[in-house]
């Protein structure tokens, strides 16, 4: 469902790149598994063997034991073994005596790295697994010619996801020579191909014979698990930092990102300034958010939301399956945190002689910026991968630990006055001469509920005054927010707004009055 997946169904083998210290990763887990689910064979390259503290013999038997694990079948259980060393370009069978270069990999490669399996005399079978889009022809489709051949300007069959089949003319037709692409007239069984002339073509199509239609079992994209909502920068400081700061720019963009993000899901809504977008994950529509920035979009976003089902008429949302692997004495840190955040532990084992390995089962919404602690946490030296699992029960309310916020209601431009009055109320998000504007939030209050601030303040003078009178103002360093640090912290009834060099908090009601009006008609609402 995911791209890992789609991606081993175009080859028949793989490179099992392993650390020759830290032995497998929680991702090598995965990532193996599904290979070895479309059998594909398995050279394992047990790399950095010029490390003074490398442990070959101790991870071959990790590898073994991982194999073993995923219940691998006796072919894959007797893989084939390489040491390398990329840093000198040195390749071995035989990790104590080091070899002159990197041939006997690409001999090992060609040995045991089956040919393609396809006949090109049968009837066409194309399966789409991966999806491009050009400016000039559209939408590209990428895959394996699994049967049969093609050419451009051939005839042929789109089985749809609806099982309907579609004629189409191939128009531009390419193969991949290393990373490059190279257009020709045809290909055959075994070549990975990039068509263009598909039309609207999706993931798990297939392009085959029209008069002898013999599509392949279709391939099921992982549904999306967070939503957001992305809208034009309304701010009192739009249009100042980015080149693209309308709605059609936002929209065409997104839409854009759609045409080959196949996770991804846009939706128009009723307002022509703002998208929902749903994808798969924080990090998912954290990269998103980040490349539009360094694009030169402005936008502004929501709190990512869960998205939800109703399963035998329970309340559902989507679990993931957390893989931590960090050094012992951070263990119980993460562990505590996991636990605010409805986590479960699954499994806890040693990893070598310092570090842990840690599973967990947690709700996708759990994982909301915790990436970023957990490697402040970890001093950087943490490792987590994440994946998809279920939909299950609602756990509950994630408590945000946060408190109210400290709101700037005059704008202008932030004194070292204003900010050292404001500090004992809370910690400040902003450094003296920043531009704010009303509704702007420059910190978060130490005690519960919204406070309004003015961090703008100036110190009237006098002209009766002792040289020595005024004292130097020393400030509390502010808190900086990441990206996804402030897509965790903001709260319903607030944004972030995003432009190529900044991102500030702000609340969705800018105006103080308008704020309180709506607090007042809300808990009326409450009461009645």
């Amino acid at each position: 469902g995911g791209e890992v997946e789609r991606v081993l169904r175009m080859v028949d083998g793989a490179l099992l790149l392993v650390d020759a210290f830290e032995g497998p990763m929680a991702q090598t887990k995965f990532v193996l598994r599904k290979a070895l689910e479309v059998g594909l064979r398995i050279i394992v390259v047990i790399n950095k063997i010029d490390r003074p503290d490398a442990r070959p013999n101790e991870v071959l038997n990790e590898v073994f034991d991982l194999f073993v694990e995923l219940e691998a079948d006796d072919w894959q259980l007797e893989f084939p073994i390489i040491y390398t060393s990329s840093r000198q370009g040195k390749a071995t069978l035989d990790w104590e005596q080091p070899g002159n270069g990197m041939k006997p990999l690409f001999e090992m490669i060609k040995k045991e790295i089956p040919a393609p399996a396809g006949d090109e005399e049968a009837v066409l079978q194309l399966q789409i697994n991966t999806l491009d889009y050009d400016d000039y022809v559209g939408r590209v489709g990428i895959g394996r010619i699994s049967n049969g051949s093609i050419s451009a300007g051939q005839l042929v069959g789109l089985c749809k996801q609806d099982e309907k089949v579609e004629m189409l003319k191939i128009g531009k037709l390419w193969v991949y020579d290393g990373l490059k692409r190279k257009e020709v007239d045809r290909a055959a069984a075994g070549d990975i191909v990039a068509i263009a002339g598909l039309g609207q073509v999706n993931i798990g199509e297939t392009v085959t014979d029209p008069e002898n239609p013999a599509p392949l079992p279709l391939l099921i994209v992982d549904e999306p698990t967070l939503n957001m909502t992305f809208m034009v920068n309304d701010s009192p400081f739009a249009g100042r930092e980015g080149k693209f700061v309308t709605s059609r720019h936002l929209r065409d963009r997104l839409f854009k990102e759609a045409e080959t993000n196949v996770s991804l899901k846009i939706a128009e809504t009723e307002s022509p300034d703002k998208f929902e977008v749903s994808g798969r994950g924080e990090l998912h529509l954290g990269i998103l958010i980040e490349t539009m920035r360094r694009e030169g979009y402005e936008l502004q976003i929501s709190k990512p939301r869960p998205i939800l089902k109703r399963i035998k008429g329970e309340l559902c949302e989507p679990y993931e399956r957390l893989f931590l692997n960090l050094p012992d004495d951070f263990s119980g840190k993460a562990i505590e945190n996991l636990g605010n955040r409805r986590a479960e532990m699954l499994n806890m084992q040693p990893a070598g002689e310092k570090n842990v390995k840690l599973e967990f089962m947690i709700p996708a919404r759990g994982l909301i910026g915790f990436r970023s602690e957990f490697l402040t946490g970890t001093k950087g030296e943490g490792i987590m991968h994440h994946m998809f699992d279920h939909y299950g029960p609602w756990k509950g309310e994630i408590a945000s630990g946060r408190r109210g916020a400290l709101t700037a209601f005059e704008a202008g431009e932030a004194t070292t006055y204003g900010i050292h009055n404001v500090e004992e109320r809370g910690s400040l998000f902003i450094n003296p001469i920043d531009k704010i504007y009303a509704g702007m939030i420059v910190g978060e209050n130490s005690r519960e509920g919204d406070l309004d601030v003015n961090v703008c303040k100036k110190k009237h003078l006098t002209n009766m005054r002792a040289s020595t009178s005024d004292e130097t103002i020393r400030l509390t360093p502010p808190r900086t927010f990441t990206l996804e640090q402030a897509m965790e912290y903001i709260e319903d009834d607030e944004l972030v707004e995003v432009t190529p060099s900044s991102i500030r908090l702000r609340k969705k009601i800018l105006d103080k009055s308008d704020r309180e009006r709506m607090a007042k008609r809300s808990k009326d609402a409450t009461v009645v």
